[in-house]
């Protein structure tokens, strides 16, 4: 009976003895919570720590923690629609206020969500489109462009400087989301907008412009092209008539010479036998006439002469 109850007792003994130990991670901080309210300071040292039995500990992250936004539907100074994404970086810097205030990384995340979300909406409400997407030192210069319609776009000043720029402004949100910050035993560490882009049906609209704007171009590279074209076919053409006449010319002066040639030598052959050539010449007229030739000659005419000749010699 006695060992009974002596195991009986070592075991609650062994039992109370587990629940008063507990361990903090080198990546967390804790704090005693005795019947729902905390009891003591932050314990931020790791290794194995005691308690009471009845007491609980909560452990809070050290580490850097992401806060991730909804995407939110914002108009802009001039009016435009844009959704916005955001995401912020944060930390528990006080675990006893922060316990206190939001109980946990849940309501910590809902606080967050009205704070950083409030402060996003009011900067871009109250902000041009370029200040959000553009950075302060982004510079353009007009006459490097290598599309010049660009500089002729009415709806955005393309040499505008921005007054903040997407940097300063992300930075005058975060020291804005800050001032909230200590009350809640949180420390802000960055905000960020990770994506800026047009709701659905501004978005359509952008787009025609920019096909409108392509297709504008395009038909400017078009007609430039037939204009070169034409310019290159005039070219080509002149190029042609020119090349023409010089090889009429030069084929004109080619029958010249040669006809003079032929000229020359013939009259060599009429000097050196006269009588040769004449029978010469007649017989070129004679092989001249086609087979169904008619000529009405007389009969003593010189045409027949040779052939007269030949017969007379039969």
């Amino acid at each position: 009976m006695k060992l009974v109850l002596i195991a009986v007792v070592a075991l609650v003994l062994l039992g109370a003895g587990a629940s008063m130990l507990y361990t903090v991670d080198e990546a967390d901080q804790a704090i005693i919570v005795q019947f729902g309210e905390p009891i003591g300071g932050v314990i931020a040292e790791p290794g194995l720590k005691v308690k009471l039995p009845w007491q609980n500990v909560r452990y809070f992250d050290k580490r850097l923690l992401v806060w991730d936004g909804d995407v939110t539907q914002i108009p802009t100074l001039g009016r435009e629609f844009i959704l916005v994404d955001t995401t912020a970086r944060w930390r528990i810097s006080d675990p006893l206020l922060f316990l206190t205030s939001v109980r946990d990384e849940a309501g910590a995340r809902t606080r967050l969500d009205d704070i950083i979300d409030s402060v996003v909406r009011d900067m871009v409400s109250s902000t041009e489109l370029e200040e959000i997407v553009r950075s302060k030192d982004w510079e353009v210069n007009v006459e490097d462009l290598e599309d010049p319609t660009l500089a002729e776009r009415s709806d955005v000043n393309l040499e505008m400087q921005p007054k903040l720029g997407r940097e300063l402004l992300e930075q005058e949100i975060l020291t804005r989301a800050r001032a909230s910050m200590p009350a809640l035993g949180i420390e802000l560490d960055d905000v960020r907008i990770k994506r800026v882009n047009y709701i659905d049906s501004v978005r359509q609209q952008v787009e025609q412009r920019m096909i409108a704007e392509r297709q504008s171009i395009a038909e400017r590279f078009r007609s430039e092209g037939r204009g070169r074209s034409q310019e290159i076919l005039g070219n080509m053409e002149r190029d042609l008539r020119r090349i023409r006449s010089v090889a009429a010319r030069k084929a004109e002066e080619i029958r010249g010479n040669a006809d003079a040639e032929a000229t020359r030598i013939y009259g060599v052959a009429f000097n050196a036998d006269p009588e040769f050539f004449s029978f010469f010449r007649t017989l070129e007229s004679y092989r001249a006439l086609g087979a169904n030739s008619t000529l009405m000659l007389r009969a003593d005419s010189d045409f027949f002469r040779y052939l007269e000749q030949s017969q007379g010699l039969e």
